[in-house]
Parts: structure tokens; sequence; C-alpha cells
């Protein structure tokens, strides 16, 4: 029995499995985990300290900061500040640290399509 991994590509197609072991591919991956994980870490720790603020520290999230505006209120909004602002810093990352690479990947994998064809 042949291993899936030495078999070459079929005629005229490309061994996917051969481009997603490439040292190419896996520094697309290694970048976008890079970026990706500590970022979703470190949101899920804010969130949680906000719904726990919330559930356990009532009287601190109901501080009034300027007139009616509280700690809570404050942190609330801040969810959604956070959230667009790490959308806003991936997007800035993604175009110039990944889409260069997958870009390569990309024009590389075309190419020996053409080549096969």
């Amino acid at each position: 029995m042949s291993d899936a991994r030495t078999d070459t590509a079929p005629p005229g197609g490309i061994d996917y499995i051969e481009v997603e072991e490439s040292p190419r591919f896996t520094e697309l991956k290694r970048k976008q985990r890079g970026f990706v994980f500590p970022m979703a870490v470190a949101f899920l720790v804010w969130y949680f300290a906000y719904v726990l603020l919330s559930s356990f520290a009532p009287e601190f999230m109901a501080q009034r900061v300027w007139g009616d505006i509280t700690v809570g209120l404050i942190f609330g909004l801040g969810q959604f500040v956070t959230t667009f602002a790490i959308t806003m810093t991936y997007v800035w990352y993604a175009n110039r640290k990944l889409d260069p690479i997958a870009e390569e990947i990309r024009e590389e994998l075309e190419a020996r399509q053409e080549a096969s064809v």
C-alpha cells in the first residue's frame, strides 16, 4: 500500500499535501497563528474581566465617572472599540504580512497548473 504523502500529484493536478507541508505555507500558518491566538486570548481575558466585574463587582461598575456615565458603561463600550481595533489591526497585519506570502504561493500554484496543462 502506498502512502498518500509520497504519491505524486495526479496528472494535471497539484499535490496539495506537498503544498501544505512546504516551508512557505508553514511560515504563512505560523505568522497567522502568531497573530490570531495571542489576540484572541487577550480579547477573551478582557471580555471575561468585564463579565466577571459586572457580576461580582456591581458597586465598582456602577461608579459614576461623568454625570450618568459609569465605569460599566465605559467598559461595555470598550468591548466594541476593542473589537473594531482588533479587526482593523488584523486587516493591516494580513495586508502587509500574510497576503504577500499567500500571493507567492498562489502564483507558484498557478504556474504549476499552467505547466501541467
